[in-house]
């Protein structure tokens, strides 16, 4: 497994991701999308989720592809970012078609970010507007760190942010990861700069460091959020040609990164949501190994984008924590 030339979820080929975000507001979203409609799932193991359209997107539901997946912050206006994608879409003639009408089919998950000093007083909701100017601005590249979903984002002891990372299997498929890193828990070990997720590292993406020289294995965390302000959103996507039940059970592979990377994580206080997506490009060689590999590649793709996104979080006037580079250097 090597990192692919981007070492961005836009790896996998067809893919384009989107950010758009207002620094008096302190928040953001981050849009998805492909050359065509693409199978997607979705697996929730927090206890606070905040979605949209996410029922879907089982296995036994009509529609089995989707135009775009959508990560914002806002909390529940936020999901509102989605309509603005949709309207975008619908513009460019894209959606489930109904008769002579075209239906945009953009699931979403938020994370809250209301309470992070940004100027939340808006007379009309601002994340429509911010959904369509991400979905104008998709391409190949895109910032990590403070950017998009990830603008106000936080952690339990460090600033959070968005995150990517990409792999590409020996079979020759890719993997890819987008997260937006607002957890109760931390990306880093106790007080030092030593990520959890270094073990999975490629090429000193969040600064080689390697592992921490002692783990709290006796640790007794507490929460420093309240109920509803936690929650960490992703997405991982590969090119394999997966059904819809298979890219759920790639979603769930998935959670085991951020496990790996957030201590503790999938909490009651958290919203932990990750959607797969597969495009379907590259046929599977094999039915049992193909899966197999894939779901390990998903977990580990997800714990180096963690990480990323919290080692790529830059500093701004007001910021309520320290990002990981002011404080380590």
């Amino acid at each position: 497994m090597r990192a692919g030339p981007l070492n961005l979820i836009t790896d996998v080929a067809g893919l384009v991701v989107g950010h758009a975000q207002h620094a008096g507001l302190r928040s953001g979203c981050t849009v998805l999308l492909a050359e065509a409609p693409f199978t997607a799932a979705v697996n929730v193991m927090g206890g606070a989720p905040g979605t949209r359209e996410t029922d879907l997107l089982a296995p036994d539901r009509l529609v089995q592809q989707v135009d775009a997946l959508v990560l914002s912050g806002g909390s529940a206006f936020g999901l509102d970012a989605a309509s603005g994608v949709a309207d975008g879409l619908r513009a460019m003639g894209r959606g489930f078609a109904v008769g002579d009408q075209r239906v945009p089919i953009v699931p979403a998950a938020i994370l809250f970010d209301l309470l992070n000093g940004g100027d939340k007083r808006w007379d009309r909701n601002p994340y429509a507007d911010l959904g369509l100017a991400a979905l104008r601005a998709a391409g190949r590249e895109f910032a990590l760190g403070t950017a998009g979903a990830g603008y106000g984002a936080a952690t339990g002891t460090l600033k959070g942010g968005l995150g990517s990372a990409s792999a590409v299997l020996d079979s020759g498929v890719t993997v890819g990861a987008l997260v937006a890193v607002n957890a109760l828990g931390s990306a880093t070990v106790g007080e030092g700069p030593h990520f959890w997720a270094a073990p999975f590292e490629l090429e000193a993406e969040f600064g080689g460091l390697g592992p921490a020289p002692r783990y709290p294995a006796g640790a007794e965390p507490l929460p420093v959020k309240r109920q509803g302000e936690a929650t960490t959103i992703a997405i991982v996507a590969t090119d394999a040609a997966l059904s819809q039940a298979e890219a759920q059970r790639m979603a769930t592979a998935a959670q085991d990164g951020m496990a790996r990377a957030l201590v503790p994580s999938h909490t009651l206080l958290d919203g932990d949501l990750v959607f797969a997506a597969a495009t379907g490009a590259r046929p599977l060689q094999d039915p049992l190994r193909d899966p197999f590999q894939i779901g390990h590649a998903a977990a580990a793709v997800l714990a180096r984008a963690i990480a990323r996104a919290v080692y790529e979080a830059r500093a701004l006037p007001g910021d309520l924590q320290p990002c990981w580079r002011a404080r380590f250097g």
